[in-house]
Parts: structure tokens; C-alpha cells; sequence
């Protein structure tokens, strides 16, 4: 049996951190949950992270920047509408192949608005500093447009929502928005 190091372990911990905590939120998750899911025991999770927050914060971040890595990737040598086309497909399949991520973000939001509740406003910094890399993603290619930054970053807003809610794509609420936009199909719990 090969042995994966402190890093790698890091990586199992993040994946499924995402898994479980899109599924149940991060009120909802025991840190019990994600060291089953990895098979190490909580001792050892907690080797690795200082606490539940702290891998709640790794798995929203993680999902930023793997977003932020697919937008850029899809925008690679384009600009204009060619960059928002390949950005905007890019995303639908994200979301498409990888739920998870969707309901990572919408938990991550939910968590951002309890912790500013409550008077915790470092998850809810790092949070927006990970969405102004987003921003930044998108912004370049798009031609360094503030218009067209917001109104592609509000249109995934929209994507998100409808599509959390369980639009079928068929839906009239789908109407008016670039075809590749529509997900077919509900995002399964």
C-alpha cells in the first residue's frame, strides 16, 4: 500500500470536505463525515487543519480557484465575445460534470452571511478576496470592461440560481439567455 503524504492527504480532506458540505452545509457537516469520507480519523483531520472552519474555508477557496482555473483556461488567447462564449460554456459544463461545485458555492454564501451575522468577518474577507480573483478572471478577456464583467458575472448568478432551484431546461425562466446557459436537468443533491 502506497502512502500519500501530508499534502495529498491535504487534497483527500478539501475534495471531500467539498462533497460533504455542499451536501449538508457547514452547519450541517461533522468533521466525523469528511474524515470517514477519507478514511483518517479525526485526529489526524485536525493534523491537518486547525478546525472546522479552517476546512470549510479550504473547500469554499478550492472551489473559487478551480472556477477562476476553468474560466481561464476556457479564455486562453481570446477576447470579447469569442472569451465570454468559451467562459460561459466553460462554466455550464463545470456545473454540469461537477454539482458539487454549484452547491459548494451556494453553502458558501449561506456561511458568509452567518459568520458576518454573528461578528466573524475573516471567512466572509477571504471569500470576497477569492470572488475579486474571479472578477479579475473574467474582467481581462471581457476587455477589461466593468459593464460586461458585471453583467457575466450576474448572468452565473442567475445560472446558479435557477439552476439550484431545479429550472428544467425546457423552462421558460431559461429564455433570453446564451443557450449553452441552460443545464439540463436537476443538479442532484
Amino acid at each position: 500500500m502506497v502512502r500519500m503524504s501530508a499534502e495529498e492527504r491535504r487534497e483527500s480532506v478539501i475534495r471531500a470536505a467539498i462533497a460533504e458540505f455542499a451536501q449538508r452545509g457547514y452547519f450541517g457537516t461533522s468533521t466525523e463525515a469528511i474524515a470517514q469520507r477519507v478514511g483518517v480519523s479525526q485526529p489526524y483531520l485536525f493534523r491537518l487543519f486547525p478546525g472546522k472552519k479552517a476546512i470549510f474555508a479550504a473547500a469554499s477557496l478550492r472551489c473559487i480557484e478551480d472556477t477562476c482555473r476553468i474560466l481561464e483556461d476556457a479564455a486562453e488567447g481570446l477576447e470579447g465575445d469569442e472569451a465570454r462564449h468559451a467562459m460561459a460554456n466553460a462554466y455550464v459544463r463545470l456545473l454540469t460534470e461537477h454539482p458539487e461545485t454549484l452547491q459548494m458555492q451556494m453553502q458558501t454564501y449561506i456561511t458568509v452571511a452567518a459568520a458576518e451575522a454573528e461578528g466573524d468577518h475573516a471567512f466572509g474577507e477571504a471569500v470576497r478576496a477569492g470572488w475579486m480573483k474571479l472578477w479579475g478572471t473574467v474582467h481581462l478577456p471581457l476587455g477589461a470592461d466593468v459593464s460586461d464583467t458585471t453583467t457575466f458575472l450576474a448572468y452565473g448568478m442567475l445560472i446558479n440560481t435557477l439552476t439550484a432551484m431545479g429550472f428544467p431546461a425546457e423552462h421558460q425562466v431559461w429564455q433570453g439567455m446564451y443557450p449553452s446557459a441552460r443545464i439540463t436537468g436537476r443538479l442532484e443533491k
